[in-house]
């Protein structure tokens, strides 16, 4: 059994290492390769109809994220995997919620490195 000195346990608070400026945070590379799977119908706002069909067959249609900030980005790197170039609405909104510019490059970089491999019929 290890010994723990109890004076030092809890002296220092543990907290997540902030992300350097202009990187993104372990939880923001997160959002931007899941959104990799969506397409570009997880940006509509879906109907009532399909909301509809959704609770009758046990599917949720909705897939926007909780956080304004993280849908923003979610929103981005969806048009980023799969339409180029983004729209000047999105590029503002992403700027607005407080991304800044070096992260846009890097989400392009990252997104043009690896492009999504559409199935062939």
């Amino acid at each position: 059994m290890a010994y723990v000195d109890p004076r030092g346990a809890f002296a220092a608070p543990l907290r997540a290492a902030a992300p350097e400026r202009g990187a993104f945070s372990p939880l923001e590379w997160t959002v931007i390769f899941l959104a990799r799977k969506d397409d570009l119908r997880s940006l509509r706002t879906p109907s009532r109809l399909s909301r509809a069909f959704g609770s009758v067959l046990g599917r949720s249609v909705d897939s926007t994220l909780a956080d304004p900030r993280l849908e923003t980005l979610r929103r981005v790197a969806v048009r980023g995997w799969r339409q180029a170039p983004l729209p000047a609405a999105e590029v503002e909104r992403f700027l607005e919620v407080g991304f800044e510019p070096a992260q846009l490059t890097a989400l392009a970089d990252v997104v043009s490195a690896s492009p999504i491999q559409e199935p062939r019929a």
